[in-house]
């Protein structure tokens, strides 16, 4: 079954235009505020998924002085067919010091919202859940005041790694469902299921209700309209609370082809769904992503009102 949706991905590329659409294009990155960025991230030594998983928002964000970090290294344990960051099997040892090198970076930079993602570390017993609220708690010490979401790997399910993120101070506890369950074999690692990321955000959800939810599809590799709202619909029945639906862009050539350049008017048909089925917060773009903005400011009204 995988292996024919992988084959059937690929022969479809030669339907698809090799040339973007123009609502896909998007200015080179640059500016004092980019340079800027990009000089902190390297003396701290710090990776952003920004970079590593090449972002199209890149110039846009970096510009406005925002970013999404990535921690627990650079190199990635899981080899999805959609991901550009590095794997191994056996990554480097985890930067003791890191902890320290967010919050610094995060109070240096004079955040009110910063979002962290992270490798797949699953060669640790934990996943790197305990290295992860460490950051989390180093953060909030140095900038109490600040929002953090943290979109977070799956840890292989392991409940007790959940919960060891879920219990910080987090505004927003987020982990990707990435594609439609027929696609699922296709698109992620063997270790990512769909019924595996379902759990996690409802494991999340169970053990503590107020806690923000939230979760993002790609679209572009295949998926039909009505697996688009089946996911939705199962997103909605684990308590999401937020979710994104944005473009799959091929980051190189060894990577999954894009099946179709969804149009701007189909993500609205897309965000009229995922409204209907009632989430809290909908973002639905070709160049959405799911550390790109989206539900920001709804978070921040949010917290503020039932404070």
């Amino acid at each position: 079954m995988k292996g024919t949706v992988v084959a059937s991905l690929r022969v479809l590329q030669d339907n698809v235009e090799t040339r973007k659409p123009e609502w896909l294009k998007v200015h080179a990155p640059g500016g004092k505020k980019y340079a800027d960025m990009k000089k902190r991230a390297r003396r701290l030594t710090l990776a952003t998924v920004c970079e590593e998983a090449r972002c199209p928002n890149i110039g846009e964000c970096w510009g406005e002085g925002t970013a999404t970090f990535m921690l627990m290294g650079e190199i990635c344990t899981r080899a999805c067919k959609f991901c550009a960051v590095s794997t191994k099997r056996r990554p480097p040892a985890l930067d003791v010091d890191e902890p320290q090198k967010i919050a610094e970076a995060v109070a240096e930079m004079g955040l009110r919202y910063v979002v962290l993602t992270s490798v797949n570390r699953d060669e640790l017993d934990d996943g790197g859940a305990i290295h992860l609220a460490q950051c989390i708690d180093a953060i909030r010490e140095k900038s109490p005041d600040v929002l953090i979401e943290m979109l977070s790997p799956d840890f292989e399910g392991k409940h007790t790694s959940i919960e060891a993120l879920v219990w910080t101070d987090l505004a927003v506890f987020a982990h990707n469902v990435e594609t439609v369950e027929r696609l699922t074999p296709a698109v992620r690692d063997h270790r990512a299921s769909y019924e595996q990321t379902l759990d996690v955000l409802h494991y999340a959800k169970q053990v503590r209700p107020e806690l923000l939810t939230k979760s993002s599809i790609m679209v572009g590799l295949s998926e039909t309209e009505e697996e688009v709202y089946q996911t939705l619909k199962d997103l909605k029945e684990v308590g999401v609370d937020i979710v994104t639906l944005g473009q799959y862009l091929r980051p190189t050539h060894i990577h999954l082809p894009v099946h179709e350049y969804v149009t701007p008017k189909k993500f609205r048909r897309f965000e009229s769904m995922a409204s209907q089925l009632g989430f809290d917060f909908v973002a639905a773009g070709p160049l959405v992503r799911s550390s790109y903005k989206a539900g920001e400011l709804y978070v921040e009204g949010r917290l503020k009102a039932i404070q």
